[in-house]
């Protein structure tokens, strides 16, 4: 194999392979390929494929690095191997680990192998139950915040007793109970949740020396990227599979830690040494992303923090253009203003799938959508996924009912999907076991009902998913209730023949094995996996959603104080901590553009119904003036609007 394309710690990196390993990776600076050179270097030196784990946090990362693995075992010629060869690393995300560890030890767990993942709907359907249940109004106990609390909790590694058994006050007691019926609920529906795949994964290999040893000598060498976002159970699930031979190699970068707000713990990945006092450190400063520009700026940001170790990203990719500073009256002439230098780029030549808005809060792309739309810009909200469309949860919950038939929410879903009659009523004597007190013609629509489901089971025991899922759609009476429908309706019946297609990727694993894949993947789903379906145009999500990502041309709006950096409703200031946090996001945001970055901001934004005149983002000025550009002309050749006025006091 070859390494000449790596620069010098790069191949160190590939090369250090026994024990701990701190991978210090600065945005663009080619972890991915680092870790892919140092699992194909471990095979060389005669590790068996199948002893090798690397774990990330997206989807969209996993499939990169497995496909880049597979490639790179396919392609080497030095590699002396049988041509019936093909064991391969186990590449995953930590939640599709858990899964499969589970699914591995569902007998010592107790749970059936045809569990249910339920999503963050189902899991606030349950607690919003279990409001009900104890009396409680959820207009006044938000059942978003509960569930926020119990996901943290469980984060954190706590079970719903060492909650309960806490000094609880007055809400956190409400909490308790709603928990504890939560988790009646998931036992009955024979479902986990999210944070249960992490937290039954680690429990497991804690309470269990046997599991534990297995795993241990399942997998001798383990990768992880993107350490800096674990929490405090990803932390410990790593820690116990590597306890035996401590052949741990974390990536991360501490200036990319933005997660804190679901968990991630910084402490994890600037103590590694500490955990581990033999290990090695390398850092990889050289970018290969980014121009020189954007990468100073990132630079002069990110420096004011102190919790980080001190890197400075370079790249030999020459200066690059300056970062255009965009200043506008209010939010309709910044979203104006962006669309129209959208569409300048585009005209220019620019691909609009390499181009990307970015901003701090969800709430503003709703402004940006309805520029993008009155100038005729094509544009891809990251938000809606494809699992998350109704036609296609309903058949994936006919097909878990049918292999799981005690989910009470996958009943509630499908049971009159398409209408066939059954009511609100009769679905609660079902729920209660009282099928025995339905009339006569209804308890034969009920029947028919489950006949559909037995039936979908029998498919599913014997065809490919792909069959399958064709199958449901037409045994289901989806198919044919959409044929005759809206041309809405069509668009529905398009989005299941594609998901026909899809399935076709799980059609080669044997047995089951295939729509249990198919089923995980798809409650495990984000909302980047619609990128990986090819679409012409220009992306507009949060600095949160484009981590991993990069595109030619970034815009970043709405950079005033207290929308960026952020500051809750509640508090009058950012902490110190936040800051830190708000100026990793910022870092992030620049750090995803390869030539050009343009910020932007407006003088006056109208928020909760009330306008608010705003101070330019403190990030703005963290940047050399000597790197930036401002006002330039648009496409007219006339200066842009400018709001200096407005600022001659600040």
């Amino acid at each position: 194999m070859s390494t000449n394309s790596l620069n010098e710690r790069q191949k160190k990196a590939t090369e250090t392979l026994d024990g701990p390993l701190l991978i210090l990776a600065g945005a663009g600076a080619g972890k991915t390929k680092t870790l892919t050179h140092r699992i194909i270097n471990l095979v060389h030196r005669g590790v068996a494929p199948h002893e090798i784990l690397a774990i990330t946090f997206t989807n969209k990362a996993a499939k990169e690095m497995r496909d880049r693995v597979n490639h790179l075992l396919s392609t080497d010629t030095s590699l002396n191997v049988p041509i019936s060869f093909n064991e391969r690393p186990f590449v995953s995300t930590f939640h599709s680990l858990g899964v499969h560890i589970i699914k591995e030890n569902s007998r010592i767990l107790d749970i059936p192998r045809h569990f249910t993942i339920y999503d963050r709907n189902d899991s606030k359907r349950a607690v919003k139950n279990a409001l009900e249940e104890l009396n409680l109004d959820p207009k006044q106990y938000d059942p978003n915040k509960i569930l926020s609390i119990i996901s943290r909790e469980k984060g954190d590694g706590v079970s719903s007793v060492e909650y309960a058994a806490r000094n609880l006050d007055f809400f956190p007691e409400i909490v308790s109970k709603v928990w504890q019926k939560y988790e009646q609920q998931l036992k009955k529906d024979k479902s986990l949740d999210f944070d249960d795949l992490l937290l039954k994964t680690m429990l497991l290999l804690r309470n269990n020396a046997a599991v534990r040893e297995h795993y241990a000598q399942t997998w001798k060498y383990v990768h992880i990227d993107e350490y800096q976002d674990t929490n405090r159970v990803q932390y410990e699930i790593s820690r116990l599979l590597v306890e035996k031979h401590r052949n741990i190699c974390v990536v991360g970068d501490i200036d990319q830690n933005i997660y804190s707000w679901r968990g991630a713990d910084i402490q994890n990945i600037l103590n590694f040494e500490k955990d581990y006092p033999e290990a090695t450190v390398i850092l990889l400063e050289e970018n290969y992303r980014s121009t020189q520009t954007i990468l100073t700026a990132a630079n002069s940001v990110i420096e004011k923090n102190v919790m980080r170790r001190d890197k400075k990203l370079f790249t030999n990719n020459g200066e690059g253009d300056k970062i255009e500073l965009i200043e506008t009256y209010d939010e309709n002439e910044e979203a104006r203003t962006v669309a129209e230098k959208a569409k300048l780029l585009i005209a220019n030549g620019v691909l609009p799938e390499e181009i990307a808005v970015l901003y701090r809060a969800n709430f503003q792309s709703r402004i940006l959508e309805e520029a993008f739309l009155r100038k005729n810009v094509p544009y891809q909200i990251l938000g809606t996924r494809f699992f998350d469309r109704k036609e296609i949860k309903d058949v994936l919950s006919f097909i878990r009912l049918a292999l799981n038939p005690d989910n009470s929410g996958d009943l509630s879903r499908v049971i009159n999907v398409p209408p066939r009659g059954i009511g609100k009523v009769t679905l609660l004597k079902i729920l209660e076991g009282k099928k025995n007190e339905l009339s006569g013609s209804m308890q034969e629509k009920v029947g028919q009902f489950f006949r559909i489901l037995e039936r979908i089971r029998e498919v599913a025991s014997t065809e490919k998913p792909s069959e399958l899922i064709k199958f449901t759609i037409r045994e289901t009476g989806i198919e044919s209730s959409l044929k005759m429908g809206d041309p809405e309706d069509q668009e529905r019946l398009e989005n299941l023949r594609e998901m026909v297609t899809l399935a076709t990727k799980y059609d080669e694993t044997p047995g089951e094995e295939g729509i249990e894949k198919l089923l995980s993947d798809a409650a495990l789903a984000t909302d980047q996996d619609e990128l990986q379906k090819p679409q012409s145009a220009v992306k507009l999500m949060t600095v949160h959603a484009s981590k991993g990502l990069e595109f030619d041309y970034v815009f970043i709006a709405g950079l005033e104080e207290d929308l960026f950096p952020h500051a809750r409703l509640n508090e009058e200031h950012v902490s110190a901590s936040g800051q830190e946090e708000e100026r990793r996001l910022f870092y992030v945001a620049l750090t995803r553009a390869r030539k050009k970055v343009f910020l932007s901001f407006a003088a006056i934004r109208t928020i909760f119904g009330a306008q608010k005149v705003n101070i330019p983002s403190q990030f703005i000025a963290d940047i050399d003036v000597a790197l930036i550009e401002r006002n330039s002309p648009d496409q007219n050749g006339e200066q842009a609007r400018g709001i200096k006025a407005i600022f001659i006091d600040f």
